[in-house]
């Protein structure tokens, strides 16, 4: 135990600070359960034997209606707002023409992974469980185990970083990035990126250098049963395979079964998870790949009728509201106003701009690039931008790998460097402190543009 302390002194620190910090932040809200607790609600509803919601509390219920048809028949599935047909499970249209609604059932169409997590609290407190705490915890672990990522990339000779460097690079991910607004909500958009980010930590650690591949495929599995699009981060452990496979090999044979021996052992907890979620989703939706978000029940719901979940046509609002979204700023009270699409990345976390000059291209550089852009182009093809947020939230399922893109290729981090990283801290404390508190600093009272032109 001595030995272990030693070791992970700096981790451990780094876990007392961030937890203290984001507690203080967090305030009051940590005596109560969140406005948006749907995985401490389906934890409970499991616990219940249910797989449906008895009662809904939260915005963005997935809505499913059980219906007799014209001919005497029982269905389920949606009406849709665009035509006057109702979708059966698996598609089938029919007219709505002497079709009678017997019930709507209510369920959580966001992954379940982080409901497990709140599966001990549900025990306890059954549907009125704190969410608030537990995501706070695992929030606090973000910054400890980037610091034992970076230490492993440090050992293996993929990072040149100093522990000094390291610890400003895990004060950018807990204080410098829209984790930290994240962090301090509860709500059950903002657990699921903390619990994304924690797994997305855990992922790339045991992929470096394929070293731990079951270890590795269970993190993506569960960070894909958090936030589906984190399943792409898959080229990170598979590039890295091959890429020291040739040191692992002295023959082609040889490179070939140490290379699937890696595989079986990484793709073993992927297809696990994987029929457990699609058993899941049959469950619910007559669909072993839906996973609910088509039965949300939103204002955009007949442009996800028209354009589905994902299409181009969303690409041009979701790189506006990445790279563009400024605050508004005036002479009057309260001088400052944020869109509720949010910010621009750049401007939450303006460190991310070292990345435009890289101080070399080591050997994960492209593996880091194409992770990021694997994740990214789903968020960027979604149908929404993050509505309502402070920053660009959907970053969070690769801010990872930015910052493991600063620690192998950014520049030293010196002077510019460090006051990036302050810059960033001193938005992100403000966005933490006033986001669903100061309502009069952000403009999200009037219906969001969902088209492609700049959002407001």
């Amino acid at each position: 135990m001595s030995a272990f302390l030693a070791r992970n002194r700096a981790p451990l620190y780094a876990f007392a600070i961030a937890l203290a910090v984001y507690a203080i932040v967090t305030g009051p809200r940590m005596l109560r359960q969140s406005s948006d607790p749907h995985f401490a609600t389906q934890a409970a509803a499991w616990l219940d034997g249910r797989v449906d919601l008895e009662s809904w509390k939260g915005d963005d219920p997935a809505k499913v209606d059980e219906v007799r048809l014209a001919d005497g028949t029982l269905a389920r599935g949606r009406f849709l707002t665009s035509r006057k047909a109702f979708r059966r499970f698996g598609g089938d249209e029919v007219p709505t023409a002497g079709v009678t609604k017997l019930r709507t059932l209510h369920y959580v169409s966001f992954p379940p992974f982080p409901s497990v997590l709140l599966l001990p609290q549900a025990m306890i407190h059954g549907a009125r469980a704190n969410d608030v705490v537990p995501t706070l915890l695992l929030a606090a672990l973000a910054p400890a185990l980037l610091l034992v990522l970076l230490r492993r990339l440090r050992e293996v000779g993929l990072s040149a970083r100093t522990p000094c460097e390291d610890a400003w690079l895990a004060a950018l991910l807990a204080f410098g990035t829209v984790f930290f607004f994240s962090a301090v909500q509860g709500r059950v958009w903002f657990t699921a990126h903390i619990v994304g980010v924690v797994l997305a930590l855990g992922y790339a650690w045991a992929s470096i250098e394929a070293a731990h591949p079951f270890v590795a495929g269970l993190a993506l599995a569960l960070a894909t049963v958090t936030r589906t699009p984190m399943l792409f981060m898959f080229p990170f452990f598979v590039l890295e395979a091959f890429r020291v496979s040739r040191e692992h090999a002295h023959t082609p044979n040889d490179r070939r079964a140490w290379l699937t021996r890696r595989a079986l052992c990484f793709a073993l907890p992927l297809v696990l998870v994987g029929l457990a979620a699609a058993w899941y989703n049959h469950a619910r939706f007559g669909e072993f790949a839906e996973f609910g978000h088509s039965y949300l029940a939103v204002r955009q719901q007949a442009q996800i009728e028209q354009h589905g979940l994902f299409d181009l046509h969303y690409l041009g609002r979701n790189l506006a509201v990445l790279l563009t979204l400024l605050p508004e700023f005036s002479l009057a009270p309260p001088f400052i106003s944020i869109s509720g699409h949010g910010l621009a990345l750049w401007v939450t976390t303006p460190a991310f701009l070292l990345l435009l000059w890289p101080r070399e291209r080591g050997p994960l550089f492209r593996t880091l690039w194409l992770t990021i852009l694997g994740v990214a182009v789903w968020s960027l093809t979604y149908q929404n931008s993050g509505w309502v947020q402070f920053g660009y939230r959907f970053s969070l399922d690769y801010t990872v790998f930015l910052v493991l893109l600063l620690a192998t290729s950014g520049p030293p981090l010196g002077r510019v460097a460090k006051a990036l990283i302050v810059a960033g801290i001193v938005v992100n404390l403000f966005g933490a402190v006033t986001f669903a508190r100061h309502e009069q600093f952000y403009r999200w009272r009037q219906p969001p543009d969902y088209g492609c032109v700049v959002p407001n």
